[in-house]
């Protein structure tokens, strides 16, 4: 049962728990009529105006537990979606004069304004929010920095402009412009934006009789509390169903090892490149960019290396990734034509979450003895991360390039390095795009904020071996498969 003290994130992940639960013991059928009820009993609302409307709200974040759009009912193209009944329409009056305005004779504001939305009154100047266009100029003009920028949160956070207001306040998403980057979900204090979820396919593959691999993202690390190791997630995962877990740290390094072959040839040709294992960046890129689109490495994410791997190992296998990324969801999702390429789908840590408290299954410590990739690969989830684990590979194979990388920490940096490359301005030979803050580590599907497991991060890092990226790859030297993407992709 929710309770007012509940946060977005509270109510979120009793809502994944319940539809898990409900999926693993086929009793789904009912659960948008029950549920809401169930969480929220009673007349008394405890978070919006009336409890009819917190119901509903659950009642449309079950449906995108289910790949669901609430808005008309069809599966999820996006991973992105807005919760209709929860966007509260902010009657936010973007650009607003305060009392700091001195009312002066030069009367900035009113000559930039080209929409005549600019008055004096008695003491101040004034906005007409009938007239404002939201260009900004005013705020730009004003001496005094007299007038505040009061952006919707959502709007605030997406670096591509793809949050739109309708005429009745209410946010949508251009799905053509979303880089799937989830910052707007992170930022939204209604909780009126989420990612759809894929978490019951998942349990249908559980249920099933191939054999199902979970290849854990390296940022699992302190996640779920300390002295929970990648040992102790691998224990727990396969009490769900799991044939066994991968780290993806080893799909890092023959990442690593074959972008090195890469920027050795780009550098030596006078090319300038792009890293390709954030799904967020490519999309930027191929969305916002696509004069550059020909930059990015053609080398796949760690992600799909791992997958390539276990399924070179196993045939048979189903691939399901997990990490704190949402873009990844569509990252998997592209390759559906092709099912030996890529995971099949995609779990953030909430669903994985989820699907242990769904099944009753308590992590426990224990010594991480089975490390599948180097120390490089395993710190890739963090900013800077790629450049020095490529830099590293490019040493083992005996190349000496000098070659000098613009690491970009979050979207906005990507944005003006490809602004600058698009130019044919950009100094650097590389660019290392992450687009969350930090780096993956920082990624809208954790469990809780980077900072209250870094400490815990730093220390399974530290105990980790520090080998070197050939040394792990050479355990799997007999398996073939290819590390390039397709060309049609």
């Amino acid at each position: 049962m929710l309770n007012e003290n509940d946060t977005v994130q509270d109510i979120k992940n009793e809502v994944l728990y319940n539809v898990a639960k409900a999926a693993f013991e086929d009793k789904l059928d009912q659960i948008e009529a029950t549920l809401p009820y169930e969480i929220l009993p009673g007349s008394k609302p405890s978070f919006r105006c009336c409890v009819y409307k917190e119901r509903e709200i659950v009642r449309e974040r079950i449906m995108l537990a289910k790949n669901i759009n609430p808005a008309d009912g069809e599966p999820c193209r996006n991973t992105v979606k807005i919760i209709p009944a929860a966007c509260e329409n902010c009657p936010i009056t973007r650009f607003t004069v305060t009392d700091n305005c001195q009312k002066c004779i030069g009367k900035k504001c009113m000559q930039a304004c080209k929409f005549g939305a600019i008055s004096m009154t008695r003491t101040k100047a004034y906005i007409d929010p009938e007239k404002c266009k939201e260009c900004g100029q005013c705020y730009e003009a004003c001496s005094y920095h007299a007038i505040v920028d009061i952006m919707r949160p959502c709007r605030r956070a997406c670096p591509v402009d793809a949050i739109q207001v309708g005429e009745d306040g209410r946010v949508s998403i251009d799905d053509e412009k979303c880089i799937r980057c989830g910052a707007c979900i992170s930022s939204c204090p209604f909780g009126a934006i989420s990612d759809s979820s894929r978490i019951i396919e998942v349990i249908d593959y559980l249920k099933g009789e191939r054999p199902v691999y979970a290849l854990v993202a390296p940022a699992a690390e302190g996640q779920f509390g300390v002295d929970i190791t990648m040992e102790s997630i691998r224990k727990g995962i396969k009490k769900l169903g799991f044939k066994d877990m991968v780290d993806v740290a080893i799909g890092a390094d023959f990442v690593s090892d074959s972008e090195a072959r890469e920027w050795a040839e780009a550098y030596n040709e006078g090319k300038k490149m792009t890293t390709s294992c954030c799904p967020a960046f490519v999309h930027m890129i191929r969305r916002h960019f696509p004069e550059v689109a020909d930059h990015v490495s053609t080398t796949v994410s760690p992600m799909a290396a791992t997958a390539r791997l276990v399924k070179a190992m196993h045939p048979d296998a189903v691939c399901i990734f997990v990490g704190p990324c949402i873009a990844k969801k569509s990252e998997a999702g592209q390759d559906q034509e092709h099912p030996g390429d890529n995971a099949e789908l995609v779990l953030t840590f909430e669903e994985l979450n989820a699907l242990f408290r769904a099944k009753n299954v308590k992590l426990e410590p224990a010594v991480f003895e089975e490390q599948n990739g180097s120390i490089h690969g395993k710190r890739y989830s963090n900013s800077g991360g790629v450049t020095k684990a490529v830099k590293q590979a490019l040493t083992e194979q005996g190349v000496n390039a000098g070659v000098n990388v613009r690491q970009c920490n979050g979207a906005e940096e990507c944005r003006r390095a490809l602004l600058l490359l698009r130019a044919g301005k950009l100094p650097e030979d590389f660019i290392e795009g992450m687009a969350c803050e930090g780096g993956c580590v920082a990624g809208p599907g954790n469990i809780q904020e980077e900072k209250a497991f870094k400490r815990e991060r730093d220390k399974q890092l530290k105990a980790a071996d520090d080998r070197n990226i050939s040394d792990t790859l050479a355990d799997y030297k007999q398996y073939e498969f290819s590390m390039h993407r397709r060309k049609e992709e």
